[in-house]
């Protein structure tokens, strides 16, 4: 009698990753939704606020590259339920174009995206590719009433610690709203001063830092945390410093010298996000070490 060795049952699907399978609903995706990803990139293009939106879909990219020996070792198995999230993704696209609400069609997207990898991969390539999924939040424009919202709050924030530190250098200064009246002339915090721009891209990059530079995930909410008095303090600053200069000279808080301030207080909010994050690690250590 002869005995046939039984091979033993597959509980799971090889681990090779087929390239040209992810590359086929990778680009029926991109083709499906190119409308709604061609107008967001006319707005990264055109709203200064969303500058940042061009790198955050390479650092995303960058991200999910590095995590692919990760990918490899891990079985895949496909779960039906992706198609589920797909299907639900294109639905909301579909609703959200047709009432012309514009954050809910680019939503979509990343949630279709997010079906398509639990699809593919299942739920162990979700978890190991979460944090670029949850990344790609950021190329997306927040909802107008909540922009309009935050900048309102935000302007009133600058105005009002402008008029602290401007009153602090010896400087005689009267608020009405968001205007700041000096000896030498008024003050207008106007939209564009609010900060929104630099917070807006200081989320995202406390973020990038701190999956580059640490490992701790703990450390992600801790700089987002920071990151929104460092940029209100910053723009505070910003104002006082417009205010002191425009003493000296009113050409001074105006025009390029005026763009110029912006850029050196947004390499102070980095010089700062910086630092916090140092701090915070050192604090760690001692307190570990206690």
């Amino acid at each position: 009698m002869v005995s046939v060795p039984v091979a033993p049952q597959q509980t799971a699907i090889s681990n090779k990753i087929s390239w040209p399978i992810i590359a086929w609903f990778g680009g029926l995706l991109v083709l499906c939704y190119w409308p709604i990803l061609y107008r967001m990139g006319t707005q990264w293009a055109t709203d200064k606020n969303m500058g940042h939106g061009f790198f955050v879909p390479i650092l995303a990219g960058i991200i999910a590259w590095q995590r692919r020996t990760e990918l490899m070792a891990e079985p895949r198995k496909p779960n039906i339920l992706g198609l589920f999230v797909v299907v639900f993704g294109g639905l909301l696209s579909v609703v959200a174009t047709l009432g012309a609400e514009l954050f809910s069609a680019r939503v979509s997207f990343v949630i279709a995206l997010f079906g398509t990898v639990l699809y593919l991969g299942g739920t162990r390539w979700i978890k190991i590719l979460l944090f670029p999924l949850v990344l790609l939040l950021f190329m997306i424009p927040i909802p107008a009433i909540i922009y309009s919202a935050l900048t309102m709050k935000l302007q009133t924030l600058a105005s009002e610690l402008g008029e602290i530190l401007i009153g602090a250098m010896g400087i005689p200064v009267l608020r009405q709203g968001n205007t700041l009246i000096i000896p030498s002339q008024t003050l207008d915090i106007a939209e564009a001063c609010s900060g929104i721009r630099s917070l807006m891209t200081l989320l995202f990059i406390a973020l990038v830092v701190s999956y580059f530079t640490d490992k701790k995930v703990w450390m992600r909410w801790a700089l987002l945390f920071a990151t929104v008095p460092i940029a209100i303090g910053a723009n505070g600053v910003r104002v006082a410093l417009t205010g002191l200069l425009s003493e000296i000279n009113p050409v001074l808080a105006a025009g390029a010298y005026h763009e110029a301030e912006g850029f050196i207080v947004y390499f102070v909010d980095l010089a700062a996000l910086l630092a916090v994050h140092r701090l915070i690690n050192i604090v760690a250590r001692r307190m570990g070490e206690a």
